[in-house]
């Protein structure tokens, strides 16, 4: 069995935070300078009232620190103005793992195995991040909210539509901010894209097709050390049957939605955001083909229909899980002058230009170059000698398509690791009443369009989506 292993990050330890944070302060500075946060109308961001003040330290706590919260907490790391003062899972590896890690940053929080009992003990915490099992994601918010404290919870809100309905619900009845996890949504480089290349400059014409999928080689299951092995009796007070279902709870119904929940709901989420408007209908086909010990499916493919103001969109996607073929995982937004490949790869994210297209500079004549664009440099001519070859295209095109490429490419991440940019949105709505970029609302459209995907597998047949099953 293979033994999961999280490590420290290499690097210079972080200065330790100078104060605390008011618990109360921040939460009177909320209601009196930013009010709730709200969806807009518009699949558009959160928005509020106006701006909160600021404070010093956030007090923060985090509710499961397997693979996921443990990279959620590296993200943080290189935020200022953190305080974690609790870590919680009922697994003993995790827990003194993700502890032993936040004191070398300095940061001196205790652990507990009892969400419930770290929210009775700790009375001075802002906010909480949720990486536990889907499953267990409605309870943890929902009571982390009704406790007063702004939550950012992983995608999926749940497994089950019931679960995901109660999150919102929680979330409007109490006021407080809650972030779901699809991080995508706060990537420079996706937002400048949809901005700039698609709703302002309209660079892939119509956009008729999407395609995108995430693929993964076999893997053995997880495994873990016989010394760190809970006892059954304490993984049945939490909802799990035994430890193998813990360790890849991901597999197994009653936990989690399978690898398209896992997986697609990232990118089917970027779908709906790109297009600005959930779909039509799904039809989708996939199996137990390899994994025959496991309960869902390691093979799905679905397509789905999109109705928007330009006509229909088809959008294909596929999650494997016995082969990494293709370049990796990526969403490729294909229209009638151009496509854009994305991915948070940077070395996938690629700008396409249909032959029969008007050309970049013909483009770029008719005023539809953003100022963005004016503002980058392209490569120099000799540079530019493989694209010539390799696309087919005037040196004069390849140089602008280069430019494209470059200009997408050019709000990058940095140093800073995937997650950051949507976790710093979370603090800055707690801060200063920024917008969320995504909202409960969002999340549960994107919860509602992946959770389809199953019931169309399990009934064999095209699936459509009803007025109204997009809210709570």
């Amino acid at each position: 069995m293979n033994i999961e292993k999280v490590t420290n990050d290499s690097g210079e330890e972080p200065d330790a935070p100078s104060s605390v944070s008011r618990r109360t302060f921040v939460k009177s500075s909320l209601a009196a300078g930013a009010g709730m946060m709200l969806s807009s109308a518009s699949k558009g961001q959160g928005q509020n009232t106006g701006a909160a003040p600021k404070v010093d330290d956030l007090n923060v706590a985090i509710i499961g620190v397997g693979t996921q919260g443990s990279t959620l907490i590296a993200s943080c790391m290189n935020i200022e103005g953190l305080r974690f003062k609790a870590v919680c899972d009922i697994w003993d590896f995790n827990r003194n793992t993700a502890q032993r890690r936040l004191k070398v940053y300095k940061h001196d929080c205790k652990a507990y195995d009892d969400f419930k009992e770290m929210l009775a003990a700790e009375k001075d915490l802002d906010a909480v991040i949720v990486a536990t099992p889907d499953f267990w994601h409605a309870p943890h918010a929902i009571a982390c909210m009704k406790a007063g404290l702004h939550v950012y919870c992983e995608k999926m809100m749940s497994n089950t539509h019931e679960g995901a309905e109660a999150m919102v619900k929680a979330q409007h009845e109490t006021g407080q901010i809650l972030q779901i996890g699809h991080q995508r949504r706060s990537n420079p480089r996706y937002l400048q894209a949809k901005e700039e290349l698609i709703d302002k400059a309209k660079l892939l014409g119509r956009i008729t097709t999407i395609n995108g999928q995430w693929n993964r080689s076999v893997s053995d299951d997880l495994g873990w050390a016989p010394k760190h092995e809970i006892i059954e009796s304490r993984l049945n007070e939490f909802g799990f049957a035994n430890m193998k279902e813990f360790r890849n709870w991901r597999w197994y119904k009653k936990y989690g939605g399978g690898p398209i929940s896992d997986l697609g709901a990232h990118q089917i989420d970027i779908y709906n955001w790109f297009l600005g408007t959930p779909p039509r209908a799904v039809m989708a086909n996939g199996g137990i083909d390899f994994y025959t010990d496991k309960e869902w499916w390691d093979t799905v493919m679905a397509i789905y229909d999109y109705e928007t103001p330009n006509g229909m969109v088809r959008a294909f996607y596929q999650v494997l899980t016995t082969t990494r073929a293709g370049v990796g995982y990526f969403e490729y937004f294909m229209g009638t002058q151009g496509s854009l490949r994305m991915s948070e790869n940077p070395g996938i994210t690629r700008v396409f230009r249909e032959a029969t297209a008007p050309s970049w500079q013909e483009w770029e004549r008719a005023g539809l170059m953003t100022e963005a664009l004016k503002a980058k440099k392209g490569p120099s001519l000799s540079e530019l000698a493989w694209w010539d070859r390799m696309r087919g295209q005037s040196v004069v095109d390849a140089r602008a398509t280069a430019e494209l490429d470059a200009f997408v490419l050019s709000a990058d991440l940095g140093d800073k690791k995937i997650h950051q940019p949507h976790l710093e949105n979370f603090f800055a709505a707690i801060r200063d009443g920024v917008p969320l970029n995504c909202p409960v609302e969002i999340g549960y459209e994107t919860d509602m369009t992946v959770m389809k995907v199953n019931d169309a597998i399990e009934q064999e047949k095209k699936l459509y989506f009803e007025p109204g099953e997009f809210t709570a």
